[in-house]
Parts: C-alpha cells; structure tokens; sequence
C-alpha cells in the first residue's frame, strides 16, 4: 500500500494592543472548539504555535486552557512550536533581539507545557538568508515556510515532498515547506479534496512528507468560519476523514520527521514571504501591473506552470510605502540602540528587564505593514506599538539619567529615518519630539511620557491597489449568496454604504507644524479633502536647522526662504519658526516669524496645521473644548470654523488626556478629521487616524516688515 507522511501545524495569534473582545472572540469561536475537538479526536496530531502575547492573555483570561493544551502535549498528540515571544518580523530586528524573543518564548512554552520546542513558526514566513545563524543560535531546529520559497530557489512540486537543510556561515537549520493546495483546500473545500491530494503524492516508500501549517484563525475567526468548521460540521468531517484513512496517511509532528525521515538536500532560499504579503509590499501602481499580468499569464493558461516566477515585491519596503511604519520601526531600533548602551551598567536591573520586555512587545509585527488586515491602518495597533515604545524610554530615562533629577533636556542630531537626511529628536522628563527639517520642518512625534502616548500618530490617506475593487462592487449589484465559505483574499464587503465615495487621498504626508500658503478660493471642505492650491513651495521644503539652549531648556531653529505666489506677483519670503521646550513641562512653544523679502507688498494666507490622534473620533468621551463656545459638534471627527478664541482643546477621558492649542494674532481655527479607507479581515472600513486643528491668519506685510505669533500646545493628565 502506499503511503504518505503528513505534518500538520497551526500558528495562534493577536497583535499587542488588540481589544480584549477581540481576544475572547476569537477564543471562543476558535481556540477553545478546536481544542475541545481535539480532545474528541486523539488519533489527530498536529504541531501548534501560540505567540507569548495570545499565551499570557489566556493564561490571564481563561487559565484553564493551557493545562488541557499540556495534556494534549503530554499524550503526544500537540508538539509545542517556538517563535518570536511577540511575533515580530525577526529579519529586521537588532541581533540581539531575534534571539532573546525566541528564547523568551521557548523558555515559556516549557513552563507552561513541558515541551521543549525544536521548531519555530516565522512571523507571516519572511524568510531573509541571513535568519539561520540567529535561530541556530536560539537553539532552533527547523523553520516552517512556504512551498513558494523554495520554488523561488528553483524548487518543482515533486521535490518538495520532504524537508531540507540550509545554512549561514555553518550554523544550520532544517527548513518544511508548506504545500500551497492545501492552504486553500483547508478548509475551503470539501475534505476528500485533502484526502485526494494526499493519495496523489503517497508512494510505495512511505518517505514521501506533506506540511500544512497555517493561521489557526482560518478555522472560526475568519468571516464564516465558525459556521462552516464548526456549526455545519466541516472540521469534524475533516478530522473523521483522516481518522478513516490512518492505515495509510501517517500524521506526525515535524520534530518527529526530523528523527525518522532524512532531509531531501540542501537549498538556500531568497528573501521571501508568502505570495499575497510580497504583492501588498509593492507601491500601489507595481500592483495594478503584476495583477494585469497575473491575470494575462491565466488567461493564457500559463500562470499555475510558471507563476513561481512571478514575484512581487520585498517586505522591508512597506516601510518605504509607509513613513508611518518606517517611523515606528526606526523609533524600535532608536529604543533598542539606548537600551543596548546601558547593558554593561543596568543589565541586572530589573527595571532594565522590564523596559526590555516593552521594546520586545513594541516589535509585535502586525501594525509595521498593511495588506487584507488591516494591520498599519488600525490606530490601536499602533497605539499599542508606541505605548510599550515610550514606556521602555521612560524607564531608560530614569536609568541614563538621575532618577532624582526631574529637570534636564537633551537631543540628538542624526539620520533617524534613514532617508539621507538628519532629524532631531529633543526630549526633557514628560516629552519626547522628532523635527524633520529636511521635510517641510515638520514635527513627526510628539511623545506625553506620562501617558506612553504619540500625540501625532496619525496616517496618510494613500491609494490603495484594493481601492479599484471597492470602486468596482460599489458599481455593482450585491452578488448572490454562493455556497461554501471564501477565501479571506477574495472577500469584497463594505461595512458602511458608499465608502468609495469618502476615498481621499493626500498629496503630502500628513505630520504637524506644517506650513501652509492658501490661495484665496481654498475652503475647509477642500483644504479637508485636500483639493486645494498651495501658492508657496514650504510644505515640502527643507529648512535649516540649529538646536539653541535656552536656559531653562532647549529650542530648535527652523528657518526657510521661499516664494509665495500672490495676485500682484511672487514675494520673496524668509519664514522661521523656533520649537521650545523646558527642562520640566509638558508644553511646546512655537514662535513664528515670517518676513518679507522683497521690495512688493505680501498679502497672503497662512496657516499652521496640526494632527492630533487620540484614537476615537465618534466616542462620547473624546471632544473638542472651547471655552465660551458651545459647539454644535464637539466630536474629534466633527468638521468646523471658529473665531474670536485663542485656545481650542482636545479631550480623550479614556486615555485621560487633554491638548490644548493655543495661538496669538487672532487666528481663525479650522477643525476636521482625517479618516482613512482601507481593508480589513472584515471587510471595507472608516477609520479614523486624527484631528487637524489649523489656526491660520490673513496676513499684510510691507516690505522689509515681519509678521510674529506664537502657538503653544500645552498637554496635561486628566487623572
């Protein structure tokens, strides 16, 4: 009889951050039925992988789960798998970091479950060559990684029936690749599609190996899943299906092949991910064409024969498509830098263990990039990212610093972005701010200590490959109901009705203190949805820069000289604006000055914009504040004008904190959100990523005359 190894595993997981009724939904309609499930089917084996972050919150939610999990260990049928404790993308992390996550993770499935893993799951398969020498290091030994991988490498389907060994400089690791069919035959379709694949690679040797390892999520918290795996009976069948074929279908745990069945040769992979991540990684017109040529090569029935070859694009440019999650990341690498330096001195402090535990929670992978989750564009996740982030500086202040001493400021001038140009970073107790002079001498960060919060972490609305199919079924009819469940790659849903209506996208990245020139037709509706003239070339521009003491703490100088366009002809501007902060207050003072150049009157219109995100723009709890003026709409997503005020506040209780913007010359206030449409697991969705608050002023000035104000933007606890 022929016969065929197959090695099942399950990958579990929630981002850092994530609500916890999105943890206690996914446990009940996923974690705790395939648990029990498995406990009604004992002959079904397979390998599993829960992240530290889905470990600690069950074990502080639900601690009954990992003593049944243990038993299911204890009785061979789960073989425990390893990973980055807080499954971050290990290729771009520091070194040291890649193997303290792993080894903080195998160190904690042992205490929970007894096993000492021998394999590690790879956050979303990104695979970099350089990776083995890291888990080897780990105490690793195998990688699970799609089949697509090694096609990459020149792979054929008949030689990807086993598991293979690679290397980095002579540290060695054993590498199963996932079979692609049965991603999508599990548990789309009908189980004796499964069973019939397997028959078809079984052999008279018995040697031959099948892997499939996937998201445990696919089987109830995908849309639709739980009815079909669970309510209609699909994973009961599935696993019936097997049980009924045990007399030729050997299920085993990857470890156990390592023990029984040799590897199949060595190979060493490229960069890779699985075929949909490198797609997302691409710029939003390199998609368009891949796609028009993935659908060409299947309308020439030559894309399942040659579509190994048909690559995208290389994960580490999400952060070249998105400065948001570039900033993030260099923000991770800055925060690890700092805590590397104080090893020698505090390694042994306890308080250096738990700011090291906040930098490896800050690297959990989901919000750095963006393709059907909706991972980047989910302020809470990013939220989630910059709280552990600011909560490891404020402990590595407390340690670089005098812990007595509650009065100093510092800076650093250098390249913190990485894109050629330096950026400063100014920080006293309470605050912590990133300048970019090279780009419109923008503020990017703005750090309240206190509550471990970037005031400024908002998004750019962007075109988004996905937008066209948005676009395309709001044309549409509602389709009609089909059986079966779809795949989560191919599901077009709209949570909310004519969203491809709200799509606006930006022409520049959405930061703060930036400086506007408006012409004299620009509206709020426009400037809102950025359909607007710019009449000067500040925006983008780069200013000079220099970092001044004050005394009582540290200023930086941003000056510029440009063009403004006016009804009478261009003007010479020299625009300056310097950003203090003292050694001890949570406030920042930006005066600026703008001066005429040139030998023509400057009449002109001005203003100075300002993203503040504070995460709900519809919940009662967060709002605008205006001492004596009732707003007909104070939530954060409320659009509006006022006059006649010099402070306009804004108010989250939930996180309990308040911004106050303050300003001189009698401005006029401009309010409104910025709101993003983007793609998620559950369909289309609204989500807003911040509040612009933009005073801005009309302004006359002769020549060789300067126009001064004053904005402070002062933050404060509600606790």
């Amino acid at each position: 009889m022929k016969t065929i190894n197959v090695a099942f595993g399950l990958h579990n997981h929630q981002p850092v951050g994530n609500f916890d009724f999105v943890f206690e939904d996914a446990y009940k309609k996923c974690y705790l039925p395939f648990l029990e499930l498995l406990e009604r089917h004992p002959k079904i084996r397979l390998a599993q992988h829960y992240t530290g972050i889905l470990l600690n919150w069950l074990d502080q939610h639900h601690p009954e789960f990992v003593p049944r999990l243990r038993a299911l260990v204890e009785q061979d049928q789960v073989e425990m798998m390893t990973g980055g404790f807080y499954e971050p993308i290990l290729s771009v992390l520091p070194d040291r970091d890649k193997v303290g996550q792993i080894t903080k993770l195998t160190d904690h499935v042992k205490a929970s479950t007894g096993y000492s893993a021998r394999g590690m799951w790879m956050a979303e398969r990104i695979w970099e060559p350089h990776l083995p020498k890291y888990c080897s290091q780990a105490g690793v030994e195998y990688v699970v990684l799609d089949d697509s991988h090694f096609k990459c490498a020149g792979l054929r389907d008949e030689e990807l029936l086993g598991y293979y060994l690679t290397e980095e400089n002579g540290s060695t690791v054993k590498l199963f690749p996932i079979c692609e069919k049965l991603r999508y035959t599990i548990p789309f379709q009908d189980p004796q599609e499964t069973i019939n694949l397997f028959r078809k690679n079984a052999s008279e040797a018995g040697t031959n190996l099948l892997v499939f390892a996937d998201d445990g999520e696919k089987f109830g918290v995908w849309p639709g899943t739980y009815e079909h795996c669970y309510e209609d009976g699909w994973l009961e069948s599935f696993f019936q299906a097997l049980e009924d074929n045990l007399d030729w279908i050997n299920l085993i745990h990857p470890g156990e092949a390592l023990d029984t069945i040799p590897p199949a040769g060595r190979v060493y992979l490229p960069t890779a991910s699985y075929r949909e991540m490198m797609e997302w990684a691409m710029p939003t017109k390199a998609i368009h064409e891949y796609e028009h040529l993935e659908e060409t090569l299947k309308q020439q029935q030559l894309h399942d024969r040659h579509k190994a070859f048909v690559r995208g694009g290389f994960w580490r440019n999400f952060m070249v498509k998105y400065p948001e999650s570039n900033n993030m990341h260099k923000k991770m690498l800055h925060v690890s830098r700092r805590l590397q330096g104080l090893t020698e001195t505090h390694g042994s402090d306890p308080r250096f263990l738990e700011a090291q535990d906040h930098l490896w929670a800050g690297q959990c992978n989901c919000p750095y990039w963006h393709g059907v989750f909706g991972g980047l564009y989910l302020n809470h996740l990013r939220y989630a990212i910059y709280h552990e982030l600011i909560q490891a500086e404020a402990i590595l202040d407390e340690l670089q610093y005098d812990r007595k001493k509650t009065a100093w400021t510092d800076h650093a001038v250098f390249d913190f972005d990485a894109d050629g140009a330096d950026e400063i970073l100014v920080a006293n107790p309470v605050l912590g701010l990133g300048v970019s002079p090279g780009q419109g001498g923008a503020i990017f960060e703005l750090d309240y200590k206190p509550a471990a919060l970037n005031l400024l972490d908002t998004m750019t609305r962007r075109e988004e490959a996905y937008h066209k199919k948005l676009k395309a079924a709001s044309a549409q009819q509602p389709p009609e109901a089909s059986s079966g469940v779809a795949s989560i790659h191919d599901i077009v849903v709209m949570k909310e009705p004519d969203l491809d209506k709200q799509l606006v996208f930006d022409s520049y990245r959405r930061t703060s203190c930036l400086d506007h020139f408006l012409a004299e037709d620009t509206t709020l509706k426009g400037f809102a949805r950025c359909d607007y003239q710019e009449t000067a070339d500040f925006l983008r521009g780069a200013y000079s820069h220099a970092v001044e003491s004050t005394g009582a703490g540290l200023s930086v100088h941003l000056s510029r000289e440009g063009n403004v366009a006016t009804a009478s002809g261009v003007v010479q501007v020299y625009l300056s604006k310097r950003i203090t902060i003292d050694a001890t207050h949570s406030r920042l003072q930006i005066d600026y000055k703008i001066k005429n150049f040139d030998n023509q009157p400057l009449q002109t219109w001005f203003g100075s914009e300002w993203d503040f995100a504070l995460l709900a723009g519809d919940a009662p709890d967060r709002y605008y504040q205006v001492d004596g003026v009732t707003l007909d709409d104070a939530r954060l997503r409320s659009s509006g004008e006022l006059s006649g005020v010099d402070q306009v506040r804004l108010v989250d209780e939930w996180l309990k904190v308040r911004v106050a913007v303050a300003a001189t010359q009698n401005p006029r206030w401009w309010r409104f959100p910025i709101e993003t449409i983007s793609q998620s697991e559950g369909g289309f969705e609204r989500v807003y990523q911040s509040s612009v608050v933009m005073p801005h002023w009309r302004l006359a000035i002769e020549p060789g005359r300067s126009w001064n104000a004053k904005i402070e933007i002062e933050v404060s606890s509600l606790a």
